[in-house]
């Protein structure tokens, strides 16, 4: 079995550079098929099918280089494809994601009958390391929530943007996503829909309930409604920029950067950090480890049990730090 980082005979060469290569017409019609099969049939998201778009283009480049295509691709096409890709610079992440697209497309090309072999099925999927995400601590959470002042839409707005954030955890996709449907304040949850469509539904705490319900008001939410909306997809927004259609990713990245700038954290904090520091605060105050993982939608326990480091590094500094024997 061929490792990911390499294979005898087979090496990266600098002219055969997809980025400089045009693909041929014939096989965008396959990569199309696939990619609408992955929203139908798996459930990926169009950010997903995106990022599989542009991985698949690149390897058909490399095809072309090479003189093979889709149907002729052998197992060393798909490794000259993937050193590419380690030599360009990509983040190990981004180049398990590419070589991943690379083999689920060559499987479906099995289903759909173009091809009766897998060239990828002997290739590992290169190793990410796992990282220890970096929470915020409670007293820092605190500071960013108590600049966010005033009586003003913008403030309203940005003050239950980051309490909800960080009161369930969910992703900045999941957030900017929400609908006025999706809430229910009576019974303080809100539905969520996740990576794969899956859905899912969280409580909204005490602190993010308040905010939720300042921001909700003709005073805050009401006063960024347009004269005409410009669709009913703005109209049911949750969060709307000063424009008054639904606040982007992009918008609400500028809300959390901004409001951690006024407390001197703007470096480090970032929409996902405050995902990282509910899961690692509520760990640290004894949640169950399950429970963690239904409210971040993660598919696999494993996922969570990254946070579960965090709480044994913090133990591990407390313990260095106070304890009489710990320190040399």
């Amino acid at each position: 079995m061929p490792p990911a980082g390499g294979s005898k005979g087979v090496e990266a060469r600098p002219d055969l550079d997809p980025d400089h290569v045009m693909p041929p017409a014939g096989g965008s019609k396959g990569v199309e098929g696939f990619l609408d099969w992955l929203v139908l049939e798996r459930g990926r998201s169009p950010r997903t099918c995106e990022s599989y778009r542009r991985d698949l283009n690149r390897y058909r480049a490399t095809l072309v280089a090479r003189g093979s295509s889709f149907e002729a691709a052998v197992e060393d096409d798909i490794l000259a494809f993937l050193h590419h890709e380690q030599g360009r610079g990509m983040a190990p992440v981004s180049v398990k994601r590419a070589l991943t697209a690379v083999r689920t497309f060559h499987q479906f090309l099995i289903v759909e009958g173009v091809r009766a072999d897998d060239p990828g099925a002997h290739i590992e999927l290169p190793r990410v390391p796992v990282g220890v995400p970096k929470a915020l601590s409670e007293a820092e959470v605190d500071g960013i929530m108590d600049a966010v002042t005033g009586s003003d839409p913008a403030s309203r707005r940005d003050r239950a943007l980051l309490e909800v954030l960080y009161g369930t955890g969910m992703r900045i996709g999941e957030l900017v996503g929400l609908s006025l449907p999706d809430l229910d304040m009576g019974a303080s949850t809100v539905r969520v829909l996740g990576k794969g469509r899956r859905e899912r539904i969280l409580p909204v705490g005490r602190c993010a309930h308040e905010a939720m319900t300042a921001w909700l008001v003709p005073a805050g939410r009401g006063a960024m409604e347009p004269e005409r909306w410009a669709s009913v997809n703005d109209q049911e927004a949750v969060w709307l920029n000063q424009r008054g259609r639904r606040l982007s990713r992009q918008g609400a990245w500028g809300v959390v950067k901004k409001r951690a700038r006024q407390v001197g954290l703007g470096a480090r904090v970032s929409p996902h950090v405050f995902r990282h520091s509910c899961a690692t605060h509520m760990l640290d105050r004894g949640a169950d480890i399950r429970a963690v993982q239904e409210l971040l939608g993660h598919a696999s326990i494993s996922t969570t049990q990254i946070y579960t480091m965090v709480a044994t590094e913090r133990l591990w500094e407390t313990y260095r730090s106070a304890h009489p024997r710990a320190r040399k």
